[in-house]
């Protein structure tokens, strides 16, 4: 049965596409390609067959330098050296410059035989074109190419020895500002790239390379997308079959949904190396996960934070270090809407530099209390002046406020002595004023006379009591003087005779 054009390409896509899998989940990739279509699958799985037989190119192990043809080789004025490894469409090799100009050691990208349909050729050459065009001292640079004598295009690159960034923070025992700092230097690699147009798509620490300079190198623009409608739709045509490849433990879950792919997409693996370099551990498992269960993960669950992460595998200083700004900076990076994530990796660094320097972070909120903490962070010193400062102002208040107190006190405890003295006082003076009538009503001079006795003296004095005004708290008793004896002399203690 003749196959039609249409079933072909199709077919020819997902053959290419699965050559950059891995072996362990080639499987599960294809079904979810080729749904129920059994015989696509099929037919994909016999090319894929035909094709290990003629080198086993999927091997995770490359062959023996002795069988590889290209090992010994000149291709232009290189002298292939010796097989570094391979990926998708690509093998990688180790050469050196022996043409008498300079020597000098390189990294020559050659096609894989039999990779030469049409698709993956222009993948080949999109690659090449995007290395010519960034020229960033953090980016390996493309330095030549040409055609061997198979006619297979390969492209010349620096050649970076180094190890992945990930190993190479371990290694070195690297703090979190030196891994925050280093973590910049690749963003701005990756800025510059996005500002070329280009998006990487495959940012994982295999790509990252550190050289023993401690300066770090962007690799491997492969699968790299380029944002320029016109390029795109000619050099880029295999994304929109359906056949976009990643690495899938550093895929956005658009990657992984089969989205639309823009920048925000780097973003997000970039979240996912900066979890890695603080915590040592990936935000979704290890390596025992499987491709389908880190796909679900990646596109349904919600990461751990670094520092509950940290927390939980015991290093309580490394928690202490993560909670707050780092947490809120590497949440924000892996949110799984685009839009939602930092806007450009130029924020993304812009925020690990302002916690590098102590300031407020773009992506908290900024209370009153965090950015008065921040200042009070930056300025040590000067805050323990201050709160000294306070600290005293404050004492000294309170001393003034309890002296005040005690003061107050003791006049209220004043006034109300006197208070109660004028109150004897005037209970006295009425006293007397009574004692004095009823002195007055026997005075045998006044008694007009009539007897008085002593019951008419006491009934007299009852009637005063109810009807005689009093004097009220506080009054001066002056007032209540006209019955005092020394208002009235002739009661007053008479003189002896002479």
């Amino acid at each position: 049965m003749r196959m039609d054009a249409t079933r072909w390409q199709r077919v020819r896509a997902l053959f290419g596409a699965a050559l950059e899998r891995a072996p362990e989940e080639l499987s599960v990739w294809l079904a979810a390609e080729c749904g129920e279509d059994s015989a696509l699958r099929e037919e994909v799985l016999s090319l894929l067959a035909a094709y290990r037989e003629g080198g086993d190119l999927l091997s995770e192990q490359p062959p023996p330098p002795a069988l590889d043809p290209l090992v010994g080789q000149r291709l232009g004025p290189y002298e292939v050296l010796q097989r570094l490894g391979d990926g998708g469409m690509g093998v990688v090799y180790l050469a050196v410059r022996v043409d008498g100009q300079f020597k000098k050691r390189v990294a020559l990208k050659v096609l894989k035989p039999g990779m030469d349909s049409e698709e993956i050729l222009r993948r080949f050459r999109t690659e090449r074109q995007i290395l010519a065009a960034l020229e960033h001292p953090n980016i390996a640079r493309l330095l030549d190419g040409g055609t061997t004598d198979r006619r297979l295009p390969y492209f010349v690159m620096e050649y970076v020895e180094g190890s992945p960034i990930t190993g190479y923070c371990d290694e070195e025992n690297l703090s979190i500002p030196e891994r925050l700092r280093l973590f910049r230097t690749i963003c701005s690699a990756v800025q510059f790239a996005h500002q070329s147009l280009v998006v990487h798509r495959d940012l994982k620490p295999g790509n990252i390379l550190v050289g023993t300079d401690g300066s770090p190198k962007l690799l491997d623009f492969g699968i790299a997308k380029l944002l320029n409608a016109d390029l795109n739709s000619q050099t880029m045509a295999w994304t929109a079959i359906g056949t976009q490849p990643f690495t899938p433990d550093y895929a956005s879950p658009e990657q992984v949904r089969g989205g639309h792919i823009t920048t925000a997409s780097d973003v997000y693996s970039l979240g996912v190396l900066l979890y890695e370099l603080l915590t040592g551990h990936h935000p979704y498992g290890d390596q025992s996960c499987t491709t389908a269960e880190m796909m679900h993960r990646i596109t349904e669950v919600e990461p751990e934070r670094p520092s509950n992460r940290a927390q939980r595998l015991g290093g309580r200083r490394l928690a202490r270090q993560l909670a707050g700004d780092l947490d809120t900076i590497v949440m924000t990076a892996l949110r799984k809407e685009p839009h939602h994530r930092y806007s450009s990796v130029e924020q993304l660094s812009e925020d690990v530099r302002r916690f590098l320097e102590g300031l407020p972070v773009q992506a908290r909120k900024a209370t009153f209390t965090y950015r008065l903490r921040k200042l009070a962070l930056r300025h040590r010193l000067g805050a323990a002046v201050a709160a000294t400062a306070v600290l005293a102002v404050m004492l000294f208040g309170a001393g003034l406020a309890g002296l005040a107190l005690r003061l107050a006190r003791e006049r209220s405890r004043a006034e109300q002595e006197r208070a109660r003295a004028e109150q004897e006082w005037a209970r006295a003076e009425q006293v007397t004023g009574f004692l004095t009538d009823l002195f007055e009503v026997s005075d045998p001079s006044r008694a007009t006379g009539e007897t008085v006795s002593a019951r008419s003296l006491l009934d007299a004095g009852s009637r005063k009591i109810e009807t005689a005004g009093r004097v009220r708290p506080g009054e001066t008793p002056a007032s209540a003087r006209h019955g005092s004896p020394q208002g009235r002399p002739e009661l007053q203690r008479p003189r002896a005779p002479p």
